[in-house]
C-alpha cells in the first residue's frame, strides 16, 4: 500500500493477535477460534457498530482458511451479481475443492425476498458466508437464515483500544513512520469522539497529521480538524460521569434547582447537549415511565430543539426539559417490568402465538383454527373481556402490577 492509501486501510490488522477488543470471539477457547483451531468454518453473521472490526476478521479468516475471498457491499451490489459468483463457488468447490468465502457488507440492506437466495447455496455448503451488519439481525434478517448461520455480536472497542490503534499507527511504517508524535491529550480526545469506531479514529489522526505545521500533533490541531471542542473535563473521564450521575440523581430526587445547576455544568463544560437530550429522554421513560407519559414527549422536544437551533439558544430547551422531569411524578414500575419480560423472552422457550390470537386472512388458515375463539373486544361492554393472550407457558403472568 502506498501513503496515498487512507491511513485505516494501512493499519488493518494482518493477524488475529492484532485485532483488539473482539478477545470474547477471538480469545483462545472462544467461539470463532474454536472454528480456527478444528478448521472447519461456519457462515457467520457479524454484527456490531461501525469500525469495530467485522471486515477485517472475514478477511482474516480467507487467509488462515485459504478461501478465495470475494466482498460485495449490499448498499451497491445487486443480489443477480452475487447469486452469480455463488453459482460460480460452487463450481469451483466441485471440480477443485477450493473453497470460497463471500462476505457481504450491510447484508441488511437486501430485502427478505432476496435474503432467500442464500439459502439454497447455505444449505449444500458451497459457500461460506459471513455477512457484517451494524443492525440486529433478530430484526433485519430472515429467520430462515439467521438459522443457518451463527451470529456474533462485536463490541464498540475501547477508549483504551483506540488509543493503542493510534499510537501504533504513529510509529508503525505502515502508518505514519514515526513521523510524527502527538500529545497524550491529543490522543485522548480523538479516543473519545470515535466512539469505538477505529475507522474514525484513524481518519482525524491521519487528517491531523495533514494539517499540523510541526511534527508534534496538539489538541488545537485535532479541535480544528474535526470543529469539535475539547472537554474541560479530567482526563481520565471521571468528571464526566460524575457530572451526568449527579444530574440524573438530581432529577430522579426530584430537585429542580440542583438538577438546573450540574445541567449549567455540564453544558459549559463543553459537553455535547445531545449527550445531555439522549439522557433526559432515557430517564423520562426509565424513571418517570407512564406516571407521566407526556415527560417523554418533552424530553424528545428538547432533543429536537437543540439539534434544530443548537447552542447557547438550545440551552434553555434542555433546562425547561430539566425543570419538567425533575417536578413530574416518579416511577420505574414499567422499567422494571419491561426487565422482567426481556427476561422470560429470552429465557423461555419461543412459544407459538395462541391460535384464538392469530390473524386468519386465507380460508386455509380458518381451516387451520386461526382466530377461532377470540372475542373481539369492542362486541362487550367497556370493550373489556377476559380471555388469554399470552401463550401457555406463561398465562396469567403479571408484569405491569396495577
Amino acid at each position: 500500500m502506498t501513503d496515498k492509501t487512507p491511513l485505516a486501510d494501512r493499519m488493518r490488522p494482518e493477524n488475529f493477535d492484532e485485532v483488539l477488543g473482539q478477545e470474547h470471539l477471538l480469545a483462545a477457547g472462544r467461539p470463532v477460534q474454536r472454528q480456527i483451531e478444528e478448521g472447519r468454518l461456519f457462515s457467520m453473521v457479524l454484527f456490531g457498530p461501525p469500525g469495530s472490526g467485522k471486515t477485517t476478521i472475514a478477511r482474516l479468516l480467507a487467509r488462515r482458511f485459504s478461501a478465495d475471498f470475494v466482498s460485495f457491499s449490499a448498499a451497491t451490489s445487486g443480489i443477480v451479481e452475487i447469486k452469480k459468483f455463488m453459482e460460480q463457488a460452487a463450481q469451483r468447490k466441485q471440480l477443485y475443492n477450493r473453497e470460497t468465502i463471500i462476505f457481504i457488507d450491510e447484508i441488511h440492506r437486501f430485502n427478505r425476498a432476496q435474503q432467500d437466495a442464500f439459502l439454497p447455496y447455505l444449505e449444500k455448503g458451497t459457500i461460506t458466508l459471513i455477512g457484517a451488519t451494524t443492525e440486529n439481525p433478530s430484526f433485519e434478517l430472515n429467520s430462515s437464515l439467521v438459522s443457518r448461520v451463527k451470529v456474533y455480536m462485536l463490541n464498540p472497542l475501547s477508549v483504551d483500544d483506540i488509543k493503542s490503534i493510534l499510537r501504533k499507527a504513529l510509529v508503525s511504517d505502515k502508518g505514519l513512520a514515526g513521523k510524527y508524535r502527538a500529545e497524550d491529550n491529543a490522543l485522548q480526545f480523538i479516543a473519545n469522539i470515535s466512539d469505538g469506531d477505529a475507522r474514525v479514529a484513524l481518519n482525524a489522526l491521519e487528517l491531523s497529521s495533514l494539517a499540523s505545521k510541526k511534527t508534534e500533533i496538539d489538541l488545537k490541531t485535532v479541535e480544528h480538524v474535526v470543529q469539535r471542542k475539547a472537554l474541560r473535563y479530567d482526563k481520565s473521564g471521571e468528571e464526566h460521569y460524575n457530572l451526568i450521575s449527579a444530574l440524573h440523581k438530581s432529577l430522579r430526587g426530584s430537585d429542580a434547582d440542583a438538577s438546573l445547576y450540574w445541567l449549567a455544568r455540564m453544558l459549559e463544560a463543553g459537553e455535547d447537549p445531545l449527550y445531555i437530550a439522549r439522557r433526559m429522554v432515557r430517564f423520562a421513560v426509565e424513571d418517570i415511565g407512564m406516571a407521566d407519559p407526556q415527560a417523554l414527549l418533552v424530553a424528545i422536544a428538547a432533543k429536537d430543539a437543540i439539534d434544530f437551533i443548537g447552542r447557547p439558544e438550545g440551552d434553555l430547551a434542555l433546562a425547561e426539559c430539566a425543570v419538567y422531569l425533575a417536578r413530574a411524578p416518579k416511577s420505574n414500575r414499567l422499567y422494571m417490568a419491561y426487565g422482567t419480560a426481556k427476561k422470560d423472552a429470552l429465557e423461555t422457550p419461543a412459544e407459538p402465538v395462541p391460535l384464538h390470537i392469530r390473524n386468519a386472512p386465507t380460508p386455509l388458515m380458518k381451516k387451520l383454527g386461526y382466530g377461532k375463539g377470540y372475542k373481539y373486544p369492542h362486541d362487550y361492554p367497556d370493550a373489556k373481556v377476559k380471555q388469554e393472550y399470552l401463550p401457555d407457558r406463561l398465562k396469567g403472568k403479571k408484569y405491569l402490577e396495577d
